[in-house]
């Protein structure tokens, strides 16, 4: 008996193969800082938990495909707050982000197709392309320049007959990289050119800093028909376990292909859309707070980080990532290492090692994905154990 070439194929998650490791560190009574996987520490809103408790039916019943209307329409209200006019037919409910990629991935290209991604991007694209038989075209971008786009002709470079889309995050997992409104307007006129989708993970548009503002692919005059956007509640209202996302886009055929998706697996969770209404009526002002404590949190980081003028990091302006290169020999080596042989005082730091953010062989070997996600003092000390440990770990020569 064998299994599919997918089976074999799919790649491993670089946030969470360590996880088996730190199970057996904890044993041993070591705390471990976890910055491998992005977790807010920040409380879900209460608001999320009483629409839910106030849910009174008898019977949890199957709800339609595409979500309930009430929510789609709360989502379209809330894009609204953002000066972008959505109805909720444009919206169709997923069970989280991830499925909403899928969806995106599937409707739009056929075994063997190709989407063009820059790279590092989340890992879980590699994932989904597999599973869908689709080809990452990577453009690689680097920690000197903050992982911006390069210039528009080595995306046109990339462009083939099996070309169907270019995909986009920002502001950016792993790098926290927020575009320029150029870089999206560039990719918009790019696509219009040769006919392809832009797809873009916006999951993370509220999460912005130094005065960064998020620029949204649905701003884009004149490409209605060919953008689609990828949406989660997970990290906007820190609620990744509730797995309640969306799949956004004008295009009517895209969206009643869609829907037919939906279809095959049902209908996405009930209580969570429940939840997820509440959170999405909150003022704007909600994340006032919120992003204030990410800009500090990240600001600590990067400080303790840079003290070290052999690791290479550009200050990120969104999300809550930190993409950086250390001065080491192979990452997955050097997380593997910290989690089994090295603690201070008890306590050890685990990290997202960054080959697997890439599709590309042999980049990101020195990269590492950093979630600051824990509040000021932890990661504090974790910063500060990650720096003696690249200097214990170079120090073996191993």
């Amino acid at each position: 008996m064998d299994i599919s070439k997918r089976a074999k194929q799919i790649q491993e998650s670089p946030i969470r193969k360590l996880a088996a490791v730190a199970i057996e560190t904890k044993k041993k009574g070591i705390h471990i800082y976890y910055l491998n996987i992005g977790q807010p520490d920040i409380h879900t809103p209460e608001i999320f938990y009483k629409k839910i408790k106030d849910f009174s039916e008898n019977v949890l019943s199957y709800g339609p495909s595409d979500g309930l209307d009430e929510l789609r329409q709360a989502i379209a209200d809330y894009f609204s707050k953002y000066n972008i006019t959505l109805n909720k037919n444009d919206i169709i409910i997923t069970t989280g982000g991830s499925e909403a990629v899928s969806f995106a991935f599937t409707v739009i290209a056929d075994p063997g197709d190709e989407i063009i991604i820059p790279e590092p991007f989340y890992t879980n694209y590699n994932g989904y392309s597999s599973i869908s038989n689709l080809k990452i075209v990577p453009i690689t971008t680097d920690p000197e320049t903050g992982y911006h786009l390069p210039d528009i002709s080595e995306f046109e470079k990339k462009i083939t007959k099996k070309t169907k889309a270019i995909m986009i995050c920002s502001p950016n997992n792993p790098t926290g990289t927020v575009l320029y409104e150029k870089e999206i307007r560039e990719l918009g006129e790019l696509v219009k050119k040769y006919n392809l989708f832009l797809i873009a993970d916006e999951v993370y548009k509220e999460f912005t800093y130094d005065g960064e503002k998020h620029f949204s692919i649905l701003q884009l005059k004149g490409l209605e028909d060919q953008t689609i956007v990828v949406d989660s509640i997970s990290k906007r209202y820190s609620a990744c376990g509730a797995r309640i996302g969306a799949i956004i886009s004008k295009n009517r055929v895209v969206m009643k292909s869609i829907l037919k998706f939906a279809q095959a697996r049902l209908c996405p969770p009930t209580l969570e859309q429940i939840g997820a209404i509440g959170a999405y009526k909150l003022p704007l002002s909600y994340f006032k707070t919120i992003t204030a404590e990410y800009q500090k949190r990240r600001d600590i980081l990067v400080e303790i980080l840079t003290s070290n003028k052999e690791i290479i990091l550009k200050k990120p302006k969104g999300a809550f990532y930190i993409m950086t290169k250390l001065p080491i020999d192979n990452s997955d080596k050097f997380a593997k290492w910290m989690l089994e042989n090295f603690e201070i005082d008890n306590e050890t730091v685990m990290v997202a090692p960054g080959a697997g953010f890439y599709s590309t062989p042999g980049k990101g070997t020195q990269e590492i994905r950093i979630a600051y996600v824990l509040e000021s003092n932890k990661l504090k000390k974790a910063g500060n154990i990650l720096l003696k440990a690249i200097e214990k770990y170079n120090s073996l020569n191993l």
